[in-house]
Order: C-alpha cells, then structure tokens, then sequence
C-alpha cells in the first residue's frame, strides 16, 4: 500500500493565507514523501479586478494577468525546490466556470490525492459578505482538502470581532450598523 497524499494540489493567488497554504504542503509533502502541483486561475474576476484597478491604465489585461500568475507559480515553484520537494506547476485559464469548479477539475485531472489551500477564517458577517471561496471549494472538491488558516487573525477581524453589529433588512437593501 502506497503513502496517502502522495500528489498533492496547491491552489495559488498571491496572498498570505495562499502562502500559508503552500508552507503547510510542503511540510506533508516531506512527511509522505509526495509531490506538489501549484495550480493558479487566471479568471473572470482576476480580470475585472484587474481593469478596475488599472482602470486609469491601457493594456492588454489577460496578457498582465497571465505574466503575473507565471511569476507567482515560479517563485512557489522555487520554494518548494528549495525545501526539497518535487514540483510542477499549471496555470490555467477559467472564464466559463467558477473557481471552486476549476480547482476541483484540475484535481481530477492530474489526479491529485489532497488539495491545500490557505483560508482567511473569517467568520460572522465577514464570511457573509465575502463568502467563502475556500469553503466553496471544499464543496466541490473530489479529494480531501485540508484548509489552513493564520494563526492569528488579522487586524481588521479583530476589531471587527470587538464590535457590536446590527443587521436590518429593509425591503430593498440590507443595512450593517456598527456601534464600538
């Protein structure tokens, strides 16, 4: 019988739960002796994101965005080979379905036996009006996942967890009121 979690998926986007993600994979990748595919989604988000926030700028945008995601795979991918670890990486571009959709169809298709990924644990109305796109992939993923979460939550969700929040819901909008 062969160790479990030998081919192991780590979805990408740059942030530091993402490299926390990435830390924790490669401590089981150690442990079972496995392999890392370090997966990033240029999508129709990532897009939008990018044309809101360059919004003042001309330029091919998915031609930045793809340049962007390739340097972002790389540095994993030399950190990785630092610690180690076999690795391989996949960008892959999604504009048909969601991102939970796409992690989960890379899955499959490498086939991978785990799935890692960094999660900002948010809770309450944080996680209410963000949602949760680790928990979305949770949902949809054919494999176990393992989400990993900062020790310490960040500044802005301490402070928000201080608060007191009332929630109303007129007809027409939902209205957050926040007393300190």
């Amino acid at each position: 019988m062969s160790a479990i979690y030998q081919r192991i998926l780590v979805p990408l986007d740059g942030s530091e739960t993402s490299k926390l993600g990435l830390q924790e994979a490669i401590r089981v990748a150690k442990l079972t002796q496995g392999e890392l595919r370090l997966f990033h989604v240029v999508d129709d988000l990532s897009l939008a994101l990018a044309m809101d926030a360059y919004g003042g700028q001309s330029g091919d945008w998915l031609r930045t965005l793809r340049e962007a995601g390739v340097k972002l795979l790389e540095d994993g991918r030399r950190i990785v080979q630092e610690a180690g670890v076999k690795v391989e990486v996949a960008l892959h571009e999604n504009f048909n379905t969601g991102l939970p959709d796409a992690v989960a169809g890379e899955a499959r298709r490498w086939p991978a036996d785990l799935i890692v990924l960094g999660t900002h644990g948010r809770r309450g109305m944080g996680r209410l009006m963000l949602g949760s796109g680790a928990e979305n992939i949770l949902r949809s993923a054919p494999v176990p996942v393992l989400l990993v979460r900062p020790s310490e939550p960040p500044a802005t969700q301490k402070a928000a967890a201080t608060d007191t929040q009332h929630v109303s819901l007129p007809a027409t909008a939902l209205t957050i009121e926040r007393s300190s």
